[in-house]
């Protein structure tokens, strides 16, 4: 693995851990709320994992409640890779939805979303939190401890060792970055709709922090949409079922 940097909107640095050979297909991989880029573990791909604004080893800076700034980071990463297949779980599918709304698909080939959101704040379907969500709420944000029982929830049967990884790539980013990503109202239904590229959407029945009717939204709004559902599957399918993930993949990316 090797951590590179690039600027993003507002001059902050961005940290992209680039790993897999340079012939490979190009994967961007964007890591979901309190998490980073070390959380992906693709082989066989051209994966840049990023460390979203205030998280791992990226910069702390800027609007975390503007679309356009999340919009123009992964832009930014888009620029350093190349047109890519781009991969969204949880928090990071609203990310993508941010930069589709101002940029589209120009630099992206195909698009993943992994128990992801593409909207946030109240009512908004495509934001739909499950029990696990709801009950680490607000206190995750300022309380480690609080945190730490998320982590251990959002996929119960991870390895003590991968929940152990989490909970410190959670803990370690600041309460003030935790508490500024859900303080955003954002709709996505219309940049759905324009979607015009090969489209995966991963979701474990069993997802008690992102509700699977949250995935039957994406699926039903982006046009030629997948809709993958893994059973016995909980927040996480991509390290609760790596294989069927990588599976998955590989027919997708482009």
């Amino acid at each position: 693995m090797h951590l590179t940097h690039v600027t993003a909107a507002g001059g902050g640095r961005l940290a992209v851990r680039e790993a897999g050979p340079l012939g490979a297909p190009p994967v961007v991989l964007i890591h979901g709320w309190a998490q980073t880029g070390a959380v992906w573990d693709l082989p066989g791909f051209r994966t840049y994992a990023v460390d979203l604004r205030g998280h791992g080893e990226s910069d702390d800076f800027g609007d975390y409640r503007d679309s356009v700034r999340w919009a123009a980071d992964l832009d930014a990463v888009l620029d350093h890779t190349g047109p890519a297949t781009v991969v969204g779980w949880s928090y990071g599918g609203l990310v993508i939805a941010d930069h589709l709304r101002f940029h589209g698909t120009a630099k992206i080939t195909a698009l993943v979303f992994v128990s992801a959101i593409t909207e946030i704040g109240r009512d908004r379907p495509g934001g739909v939190t499950g029990p696990v969500m709801r009950a680490a709420l607000p206190a995750a944000i300022t309380d480690d401890e609080v945190m730490a029982d998320f982590c251990r929830a959002m996929a119960p049967a991870l390895p003590a060792e991968t929940v152990a990884e989490l909970t410190a790539a959670a803990t370690s980013v600041s309460p003030k970055v935790r508490g500024e990503l859900f303080r955003r109202d954002v709709g996505s239904a219309d940049v759905l709709k324009a979607v015009d590229v090969p489209t995966l959407i991963v979701h474990g029945t069993q997802d008690e922090v992102v509700a699977p009717a949250a995935a039957e939204y994406s699926a039903a709004l982006i046009p030629g949409a997948e809709l993958s559902l893994y059973p016995d599957t909980a927040h996480a399918p991509f390290l609760e079922r790596p294989a069927q993930f990588l599976s998955d993949l590989k027919r997708v990316v482009r």
